[in-house]
């Protein structure tokens, strides 16, 4: 009973912090012509060094804390570079989603 609850408040929290993750919020947006290889990290780096008009470049706001977010988006950009790389180069993958 205890791991499970221990497991469930992680999802949570996990679910919470990646709503709020450059990366999530640059994919999420489409913006055509945007970054999509490391575009959250980009965003967070972008915002750190006092960069004009994330939405208009991006598509996205930058978090808040874009410092404390840029380990997460960095990782998360990495872990989805295949699929960003094959995005860019109109590469098919024949992959589809939702219900």
């Amino acid at each position: 009973m205890k791991r499970s609850t221990i497991r469930l408040g992680s999802t949570l929290a996990l679910v919470l912090l990646l709503s709020g993750c450059a990366t999530v919020r640059t994919l999420d947006a489409a913006k055509p012509g945007a970054p999509v290889v490391y575009s959250g990290t980009r965003l967070d780096w972008y915002s750190l060094n006092g960069g004009c008009c994330p939405l208009d470049r991006f598509g996205a706001e930058p978090p808040r804390h874009a410092a404390i977010d840029l380990p997460a988006s960095a990782l998360l950009d990495t872990l989805l570079l295949p699929f960003a790389l094959a995005a860019v180069l109109g590469i098919g993958l024949g992959v589809s989603g939702g219900l």
